[in-house]
């Protein structure tokens, strides 16, 4: 057998969490002693981060696990691990197996013991499969994590779901809801900030439900990082439900907490917001934006949207259609409905014909981007602060406090990883261009 090298590579699938998680692996791998690889063939290691929330993630998993095959006859020392979201779904993980490439696979729950799993693999020469059906609190660690961006963060606040949204498999792949203990993340955040970290990511699959007993709420929870002078605080994702009027005020009361919100609604019709189990009405929903947009006029507000969901009509969909005219959301993540095992949606009748679900899909993003389009050029003239996160053909990028992304020319030297104030002069349907001030 070859010699293991000990370089890795890391292929994440999925949301925030995820790729945070991955700063994580990169972090006990370092500590290790392995080196990230320039490209994945020149990894000795491959760790497949992975998502199961749609069928699309996970058939592009399988399909590069395809690859790895013929990757692993060419150099038997190539190792390969596949943790995330999948293996803690049953039928996903059964794919996982039936491919036959993973030498580890591991849950969600046990990430942070991915360097003993690791090790155990390099001694036996064999596979190793470790999956906690659930956490038992070890995982509430603050871990050392290799950051993309070294002056940009995400923070765990929160784990797990207990929504129980019919589409969603989040609730059986990351477990009931457990809030992080706020002393904990608040040391967390002070060591990031020591570090040079000048924006936090709050991250949680329903970060307005954050809470102990007796303890601290959301809300207050963002006072308090608030107060150590974080220079830029977002959080993601919010339910619609559980947004209530104390955070917008705090939203309002904290300069440093970013002027965007993402609020997924999902669908405009309350018969399919019923049977998604979303818990509020598309009434309250445009309620609560409205609450929102007074407190905090301009503010850039993103949303989920899902189309062809089992029983949509066209007339639920003509719902979704106008709330989005009315809501005018700067940008939208669309999604096709995707049937995921053990969900109650995955037994509805009444399935959208794909053709159908396509056709509608096309009709929302030419209602989307035209509005998203007319929302940044109102920014023309007016100026935004943007955290520089690269210097590309002569260009800066980044983003700025509404989280839209905003290119401008190099007129200074060193401003990557700085919050620099930048004038735009053109908005574009998913970014902006600009000029430093």
């Amino acid at each position: 057998m070859n010699k293991h090298v000990k370089t890795y590579a890391i292929n994440t699938f999925g949301c925030q969490m995820n790729a945070h998680d991955s700063e994580k692996l990169a972090g006990i791998l370092e500590n290790m002693g392995y080196l990230r690889a320039a490209e994945e063939a020149d990894a000795g290691l491959v760790i497949y981060n992975t998502c199961c929330i749609r069928e699309n993630a996970e058939n592009k998993v399988i399909g590069n696990l395809g690859f790895l095959k013929h990757q692993k006859e060419k150099n038997p020392g190539l190792l390969v691990a596949v943790g995330g979201c999948m293996p803690q779904q049953e039928a996903a993980a059964k794919k996982i197996k039936k491919a036959g490439v993973a030498d580890i696979i591991f849950g969600t729950h046990n990430l942070h013991m991915f360097g003993e799993l690791l090790q155990e693999a390099l001694d036996t020469g064999g596979k190793v499969v470790s999956i906690w059906s659930s956490s038992d609190g070890s995982d509430d660690i603050t871990a050392t994590s290799v950051r993309e961006f070294p002056w940009r963060s995400g923070v765990n606040i929160m784990y797990g779901c207990d929504n129980y949204c019919s589409y969603c498999v989040v609730p059986f792949v990351r477990g009931r809801e457990r809030s992080r203990d706020a002393g904990v993340i608040l040391k967390e955040i002070e060591l990031l900030l020591a570090d040079g970290v000048k924006e936090i990511m709050l991250l949680g699959q329903n970060v307005n439900s954050y809470g102990q007993p007796g303890g601290v709420a959301f809300p207050d929870l963002l006072r308090r990082i608030a107060a150590l002078s974080v220079p830029r605080i977002r959080f993601m994702t919010s339910h619609p439900k559980d947004f209530s009027k104390e955070l917008i005020h705090t939203i309002k009361d904290c300069e440093n907490i970013c002027r965007h919100i993402h609020l997924p609604v999902q669908s405009g019709s309350d018969a399919v917001l019923t049977a998604m189990n979303r818990k509020y009405t598309r009434v309250a929903y445009l309620k609560l934006l409205d609450d929102i947009r007074t407190a905090l006029p301009g503010i850039a507000v993103t949303t989920d949207i899902i189309v062809g969901f089992p029983g949509e009509s066209e007339q639920d969909f003509e719902d979704t259609l106008s709330l989005v005219k009315e809501a005018r959301f700067s940008g939208a993540f669309t999604f096709l409905y995707s049937k995921r095992d053990g969900t109650k949606a995955a037994d509805m009748a009444d399935v959208v014909p794909a053709h159908v679900a396509k056709e509608r899909f096309q009709r929302l993003l030419d209602t989307i981007n035209p509005i998203a389009m007319d929302l940044s050029r109102e920014w023309e003239g007016k100026a935004t602060h943007v955290l520089v996160e690269k210097l590309e053909n002569n260009m800066y990028s980044g983003r700025g406090n509404n989280n839209t992304p905003v290119h401008f020319p190099k007129i200074s030297e060193g401003l990557v990883g700085q919050i620099v104030p930048v004038k735009i002069n053109e908005g574009k349907t998913f970014y902006m261009l600009g000029e430093q001030l």
